[in-house]
């Protein structure tokens, strides 16, 4: 039971992370609106393991999504 709310919290704050770093990548990429979800998983994915924009907390947080994971809850905006 317990297990499950740290997992649904870790799992809501992986979402407000990600539309975070969307528009700080937005931002430096004006382009990335036309690239396929694979390709803006992946920019998202570098910026994650470079650790910009991020603290250590949500930068291991942020690394226990794969690319795969990162394309589907990006498709769920």
């Amino acid at each position: 039971m317990l297990q499950d709310k740290k997992s649904e919290t870790d799992g809501e704050r992986q979402k407000v992370l990600l539309r975070r770093l969307v528009n700080e990548v937005s931002r430096e990429n004006p382009d990335l609106y036309y690239q396929s979800t694979s390709q803006v998983a992946r920019t998202i994915r570098d910026h994650i393991a470079e650790g910009r924009g991020l603290n250590r907390e949500e930068q291991v947080l942020m690394q226990r999504l794969n690319s795969r994971d990162l394309e589907i809850l990006l498709s769920l905006h």
